[in-house]
């Protein structure tokens, strides 16, 4: 990852997002010496395509290293091997994944005498025709790495393919290789169009089926003009596990849905779900737009150490089916207001993939209808929620309160056969989940209905954390609740003296039955926050709790740099040469909330790119109160002194503190809000 914090391993020279270092920079010149290996095809077009290979129909599916292993000791030829024996014995080459890759690192740092590529002998003592070999018993199919420049993106600094592309790959297709992936680093200036497609042509001429993954970083917008180069291009630089890289990548790779289709995808990346960084929840999230976008899914975790849980996301068929797809079609937003989003995909069937994605850090509810979705008129239609592999029916209306960080998942029909199902409904929430230790705050549950059908005997439970007191103030239940309808209950919330101040899970659970009988249970988490009220006066933000908090890289940190990834490993906030003894150091993209209780009037701070990113990094920061956006600054870069940043926030409950790209990718974006204020 070019990015971010300086690093000794292969990520500070490979993973980039934004414009490449000047030394990088992909421009056409002089290029004779660097293609001296390859013979000179008779016209640029003799080849054929490779997305006309007819392979990657639908999008790959299978394993990566990188993101758990990096070039650390455990990757080599046991942890390749016991991955596709994984891939077996756990149900997922059934399921659809089928190639095992390896990455960076699986070869020696010299070519032999002949120029071969040689694998590295510790690693893999057997050598990759071997690794392949069991690979393919297994019926499985092997991927390897290389880079389009003369050394790989490691700082060892491995051999590239530049000026080698038909020996190398006539040696991947000797070795029994089915997937290339192709890197940028080190590639001399070379135009990428012209790098990339010699390789396309050196893969054709081995007349070996070897998929070909460009990841060029979306540098030379690749959508543009691979289709006819490879099967998949990187559309991002890369991405790590955190819920604001994941996020910040999906916002890049969405709007590029008309480049994608059989044989030739967007490509945002491998897959983090099971590596630890996020919760399931946000995992299932990365899963389910993942799938949407039609996106490659090649695993990357660590399978030999994965959790039940790894297993149950990366295994669902049906959310798999929806990435497999034979119609190929990327799904395409259809809005994303406060964080609220709708993505519909077309599938071959006819049907649509509904993703309900909730961005923001509060169950939300989030709608959409079946007519926007691009469905024809009908009476009902069914809606199958895929994570739950449960069908309903609906009038039209696709709804649900979505729990912060999650996606529902809905894939709806205009099936005449709806009446065979019971009706959605949709589970609700009215009020701020927020409160104060030992104090009582009202809530308002619902339960609508959604469907064609009524809902007959409806009742509403909402229960908490032991010790806390949930009291219905309203009805619980109805004999009948109509199309269109809601049982709406009052409650009282109070959690018990001395409660520390945190997020705790609420459930709201309701119980019907369908005219036909049917009984159905349905659930929706949600947080509530118990708080405190901010102290009387001027106070650093950095010394009162956050309600919540999401970071590009890495954790949010109090009175330091944002630094690496890991807490704590920040430097002094340090802007312009200016030194701040307090602030929060923050990565783009990040969010940050605060409980003000209304009781608090400014926000002050001084803001910038941190000094440890030298020149790079462009960041805007902005001040929302209560949903309203009250300040923002313009684009911020490394060679620009603190900027002075203030709001009015009167009377607002929460203040939420953002920082954004600066609309040009995460690169180094990293952001200080020093002596960060509040006045209550």
């Amino acid at each position: 990852m070019r990015h971010l914090p300086t690093r000794t391993t292969r990520t500070s020279h490979r993973r980039v997002i934004g414009a490449l270092t000047a030394g990088l920079l992909c421009t056409a010149g002089a290029i004779a010496p660097a293609v001296a290996d390859s013979p000179a095809p008779a016209t640029a077009s003799a080849a054929a395509p490779q997305s006309g290979n007819g392979l990657a129909l639908t999008p790959p599916m299978g394993f990566n290293n990188w993101n758990s292993t990096h070039c650390r000791a455990e990757f080599n030829e046991s942890m390749v091997k016991g991955i596709a024996d994984i891939f077996v014995e756990k149900g997922l080459k059934d399921a659809g994944y089928q190639y095992v890759n390896l990455d960076d690192c699986w070869a020696k740092p010299q070519r032999d005498a002949d120029g071969k590529l040689e694998a590295d002998p510790v690693r893999f003592p057997n050598g990759i025709k071997a690794v392949a070999d069991y690979v393919h018993s297994k019926g499985l199919k092997l991927g390897i790495y290389t880079s389009a420049g003369t050394k790989t993106c490691d700082s060892v600094g491995l051999p590239g393919a530049l000026g080698h592309e038909y020996s190398d790959a006539q040696q991947f297709a000797d070795w029994g290789v089915d997937y290339l992936k192709y890197d940028n680093c080190n590639n001399q200036g070379v135009d990428a169009k012209l790098r990339y497609t010699t390789m396309r042509d050196a893969l054709e001429a081995t007349g070996r089926p070897i998929v070909y993954s460009i990841c060029e970083w979306g540098e030379n917008k690749p959508w543009e003009w691979a289709a006819d180069v490879g099967n998949l291009w990187r559309t991002t630089g890369d991405i790590s596990d955190s819920w604001g890289s994941m996020v910040s990548i999906m916002k890049q790779n969405l709007p590029l849905a008309s480049a994608a289709g059989p044989g030739h995808w967007n490509d945002p990346d491998m897959l983090e779900v099971g590596n630890g960084g996020m919760t399931d929840t946000e995992y299932r999230t990365h899963f389910s737009m993942w799938s949407v976008m039609a996106a490659p899914l090649l695993i990357g975790s660590d399978l030999r150490k994965a959790t039940p849980e790894t297993f149950e996301i990366l295994s669902n068929r049906e959310v798999i089916a929806v990435d497999q797809d034979p119609l190929g079609k990327q799904g395409t937003v259809l809005s994303s207001t406060d964080g609220r989003w709708v993505v519909a995909k077309e599938m071959r069937d006819g049907s649509r993939v509904v993703a309900l994605f909730n961005e923001s850090g509060s169950a939300q509810r989030i709608s959409t209808t079946a007519k926007a979705a691009g469905l024809p008129q009908a009476a009902a239609y069914t809606m199958r929620d895929l994570w739950e592999h449960a069908t309903y029916n609906t009038a039209g209306t696709i709804s649900a309160t979505v729990p912060a960080h999650g996606t529902v998942l809905l894939r709806v029909a205009a099936d005449r056969k709806w009446a065979a199902h019971p009706p959605a409904v949709e589970l609700g929430l009215n009020g701020s989940p927020l409160v104060e230790a030992g104090r009582t705050a009202p809530l308002t549950t619902t339960v609508t209905d959604l469907g064609r059908t009524p809902a007959k005997g409806v009742s509403a439970t909402l229960t908490g954390p032991s010790g806390w007191q949930i009291k219905p103030l309203s009805p619980t239940g109805s004999a009948t609740v109509p199309t269109g309808k809601a049982l709406t209950t009052r409650w009282q919330v109070t959690p018990p003296a001395g409660t520390a101040t945190g997020t705790y899970d609420l459930t709201l659970s309701a119980q019907y039955r369908s005219p036909a009988g049917t009984h159905v249970r349905s659930s929706v988490p949600f947080q509530a926050h118990v708080v405190v009220a901010p102290p009387a006066g001027s106070s650093y933000l950095s010394d009162l709790p956050q309600l919540s908090s999401s970071n590009g890289w890495g954790p949010v940190e109090k009175d330091t740099s944002n630094g690496e990834s890991s807490a704590g490993d920040g430097n002094p906030l340090t802007i312009g040469g200016t030194v701040f003894a307090k602030g929060l150091g923050v990565h783009a993209q990040s969010a940050v909330e605060f409980y003000t209780a209304g009781a608090c009037s400014a926000v002050t701070a001084q803001v910038g790119v941190d000094d440890e990113k030298g020149a790079k990094g462009t960041v805007a920061f902005e001040i929302w109160a209560d949903g309203t956006k009250v300040a923002s600054t313009g684009v911020l870069t490394n060679a620009m002194a603190a900027q002075p940043i203030t709001a009015d926030v009167s009377g607002a409950q929460v203040v939420r503190l953002v920082v954004t790209d600066g609309g040009d990718g995460v690169d180094s974006d990293h952001a200080d809000w020093a002596d960060l204020r509040m006045g209550c």
